[in-house]
């Protein structure tokens, strides 16, 4: 008994010794840092853009709309109120000439300092199926999505690791953790966010720079209004299990799981077991999350079969009551 109970108490120090490696980021304070957020003109970019200057930060949008990025300039400066500081905004096309970027990034640090946390959060989201999505849109979605979130990461890494340390954040979405109906696109350009983010850490992390990919649920924002006109029954009614979120509160957990060096950023309940479900390879933020992933990963393996059948009812449904609404209208 005393043998068996000296093994577990060694397995466990081992297990300590090494998670303690790859654990414990410092928080990063954002009172005076810069924090630049691309998408930061409308949805949850403006959302974090607010939150950061909540937090004392000082705020740099990029996007493409000279217009909504004026307009936006003009609320966020409403945010700091006595505390204010300057917005610097810049339009450009993230996804466009690389040098344009860089431009655009110098830029601002030009008038804030070298960026401190980069928020790439410029992004589209095109529900159709396989079939309807041409491929000029599949190709859009990348660009944006991927592409765009690559090249503004490659323009401030250099400068981050001279200062010695920063965060970056990638948002993703939950359809970046499971593939759904409608989403043959968009999931796949915010999946492979994820191999990059993963990837990235890997390579940054000596340089005291964390990486935190967020997968948010659906959130009310202009985007995901206009994505809903053309969206399938199908997408609406498997995305609609997971609820719809205010972007005021999707920052607010993005940032500060961002400045805690989180890897995977996760809100409600659903996004806690995906992020559990689908950890693999990726970094872990502390013991608890470590302990907690190995042990609730079958349980919520188990759960998912569930999900699964439910999707799976939902657009079998959906076909039979087309394949009867046609066969209507032929008679």
């Amino acid at each position: 008994m005393l043998l068996e109970l000296f093994l577990l108490l060694c397995l466990i120090g081992i297990f300590k010794f090494v998670i303690s490696w790859l654990v414990s980021p410092q928080v990063l304070k954002l009172d005076g840092k810069h924090v630049l957020i691309t998408g930061g003109s409308s949805g949850i970019g403006k959302a974090m853009a607010k939150e950061a200057i909540r937090r004392g930060a000082v705020v740099s949008i990029m996007a493409r709309n000279i217009t909504k990025l004026e307009a936006a300039k003009v609320d966020l400066e409403k945010v700091a109120g006595n505390n204010f500081k300057p917005v610097c905004i810049v339009s450009v096309d993230v996804a466009g000439d690389y040098e344009e970027v860089q431009k655009a990034v110098q830029k601002t640090e030009d008038k804030q300092g070298p960026v401190n946390m980069l928020i790439n959060c410029a992004g589209i989201g095109v529900a159709k199926t396989f079939e309807d999505l041409k491929i000029d849109e599949f190709k859009k979605l990348m660009n944006l999505n991927y592409f765009g979130s690559v090249q503004t990461t490659k323009a401030v890494i250099s400068k981050m690791k001279e200062q010695g340390g920063g965060r970056i954040v990638f948002i993703s979405s939950q359809a970046g953790q499971l593939g759904l109906f409608g989403y043959t696109g968009y999931a796949a350009s915010k999946f492979a966010l994820r191999g990059l983010a993963e990837s990235l850490q890997m390579e940054v992390r000596p340089y005291n720079i964390y990486v935190t990919v967020a997968h948010p649920p659906d959130t009310e924002t202009p985007g995901f209004e206009e994505e809903e006109r053309n969206k399938p029954e199908e997408t609406k009614l498997i995305s609609g299990t997971s609820g719809l979120f205010k972007p005021e509160a999707v920052a607010k957990q993005i940032l500060q799981d961002s400045v805690n060096g989180r890897f995977c950023s996760y809100i409600g309940l659903d996004g806690w077991m995906l992020a559990n479900i689908t950890c693999g390879m990726s970094p872990v933020h502390s013991m608890c999350d470590a302990i907690q992933q190995v042990l609730t990963v079958s349980v919520f393996r188990l759960i998912s079969f569930f999900y699964l059948c439910h999707f799976t009812r939902i657009v079998r449904k959906c076909k039979a009551k087309r394949d009867k609404e046609q066969k209507e209208k032929m008679e």
